[in-house]
């Protein structure tokens, strides 16, 4: 009988899980960005020390958002109505999530730093004559690619709706071309920030899904890069 309540415990935490991440996209938003910092993790080659703190800290971003959502349900069960306590019981739930995510990122740039310093100089080093027109091109390849997938599913058009996000695409091509054309991994970083707030705003706006937002972050970064090796074969 004991072993049997510790499996319905197990099977219980595991369906609070699941419906937090059907019910929340905040959550959806995390789990993603934590299999995205594992790949890393992976690529990069990490010590087990840092794999260790990068485990600490998805996991309390990922548990500080499960509890932020676990508040803010308790809430509305018992005082459906606008109160002000209320509201600041959410707002400091939600606070807290932004600390531990907040905590998360430093960690997170503070392991990978040298990685991605070592990396964009590599990069650098064999595009860094490349000129500025490239990048011009490479934008003018996405708007055309981006509009014609949009014909085919006839949703949306390029400023608003449908699959793939010209938001997205545009925003990660430009982060893509600061990276390889910069010598700083501060400047990819901010780049990568600003291409991330572009991300988040269509999201939030609720203009795109996360499928959309994804696939034209990575068709933008995909098509930069051939447009990038593509002139250094020609050159």
């Amino acid at each position: 009988m004991k072993s049997r309540n510790i499996i319905d415990s197990f099977n219980n935490a595991i369906k609070g899980l699941i419906h937090g991440f059907k019910a929340e996209r905040n959550i959806k938003i995390h789990f993603v960005i934590a299999l995205l910092v594992l790949i890393a993790a992976v690529l990069a080659d990490l010590s087990k020390l840092e794999v260790i703190l990068l485990f600490i800290t998805v996991a309390m971003v990922i548990a500080a958002e499960l509890f932020n959502t676990a508040i803010e349900r308790m809430i509305d069960m018992v005082h459906p109505d606008y109160h002000p306590l209320a509201e600041a019981a959410k707002n400091m739930a939600a606070g807290a999530v932004l600390v531990t995510a907040a905590g998360a990122m430093m960690v997170g740039y503070i392991i990978f730093y040298n990685r991605i310093n070592s990396l964009s100089l590599s990069f650098v080093r064999r595009i860094r004559n490349a000129p500025i027109h490239v990048t011009v091109i490479s934008l003018i390849i996405i708007v055309i690619i981006v509009i014609m997938l949009k014909s085919f599913n006839f949703r949306g058009n390029f400023l608003k709706g449908g699959m793939p996000s010209g938001h997205s695409a545009l925003a990660f091509s430009l982060f893509t071309s600061i990276t390889l054309l910069s010598k700083s991994a501060l400047i990819s970083t901010l780049s990568m920030l600003m291409a991330l707030m572009v991300i988040h705003s269509r999201y939030e706006a609720g203009i795109h899904t996360l499928a959309e937002i994804t696939i034209g972050a990575f068709l933008g970064m995909l098509l930069t890069i051939i447009v990038f090796e593509l002139f250094q074969i020609v050159v």
